[in-house]
């Protein structure tokens, strides 16, 4: 039998896994945050699966080590003016909102944490309490109503 009709393994027609891609821009982080990446890393080095899983443990394994090696620990924000690592509470369409501007990584949107890269968190960068800032291709859509900064 000719060798282009022969079927060696399932194995070579799956698609190619690839690793776990990089956010571009700075890896700045809030503290909490440096600390979260640093213990995911050591929790992967803890052990290596077998199997199946030790691919996607090794991929896991390689970014957040890559994540540690470029965490840079972001400066006090400038007091009284949203920044990377302030909670900021906000009114936009008549209804009061709060979020917390942390690091790619660290970001929870469903629980309040946005990265400094959402939309949201870059219309708001720079405005001092009871500032309007545009949003979305609103003019005035946000009403910044109280900034701390994380502790």
């Amino acid at each position: 039998m000719s060798v282009a009709f022969r079927r060696e393994s399932d194995e070579e027609h799956k698609e190619p896994k690839f690793e776990i891609p990089i956010p571009p821009g700075p890896n700045l982080v809030t503290r909490s945050g440096l600390e979260m990446i640093a213990a995911r890393v050591a929790k992967l080095e803890g052990g290596v699966p077998d199997g199946d899983e030790a691919e996607e443990h090794g991929r896991q394994l390689r970014y957040w080590r890559a994540r540690l090696a470029t965490a840079q620990l972001a400066p006090p924000p400038p007091e009284g003016e949203v920044a990377f690592g302030t909670e900021v509470r906000f009114r936009m369409n008549g209804q009061e909102r709060a979020i917390v501007i942390v690091g790619s990584d660290e970001a929870e949107p469903e629980s309040g944490y946005i990265a400094f890269t959402a939309p949201l968190a870059k219309a708001m960068i720079g405005a001092e309490e009871g500032e309007r800032v545009d949003f979305a291709g609103r003019a005035n859509a946000i009403e910044v109503l109280e900034i701390a900064p994380l502790g």
